[in-house]
């Protein structure tokens, strides 16, 4: 079964979250804040405006930056993806 999303949504594989702190110290999983940086896996066709089908704007494989608090997570073989509107992704990373 793959991920195939709907409309304007786009899903994103996260990255894993930093172990250490630019000090050294090494912080347990509960600790660590959850990545906002994930890797596109699958985008939707784009939504209809105005009768118009607009496309989402980033591509699969790209580096991107994402709300903190936007989309549904979604955990498929043991791989966490979240899952979030075209508008809550703030930037691609180059």
């Amino acid at each position: 079964m793959n991920l195939r999303p709907l409309n304007d949504r786009v899903v994103l594989k996260q990255l894993e979250a930093e172990e250490t702190t630019a000090g050294g110290i090494i912080l347990t999983t509960k600790e660590q804040e959850k990545p906002q940086e994930a890797e596109v896996v699958a985008v939707g066709p784009g939504a209809k405006v105005d009768g118009e089908l607009v496309p989402v704007s980033v591509k699969v494989g790209e580096k991107v930056i994402y709300s903190k608090y936007a989309g549904t997570e979604v955990k498929k073989d043991d791989v966490t993806y979240v899952i979030v509107k075209d508008s809550d992704i703030l930037a691609v990373v180059e």
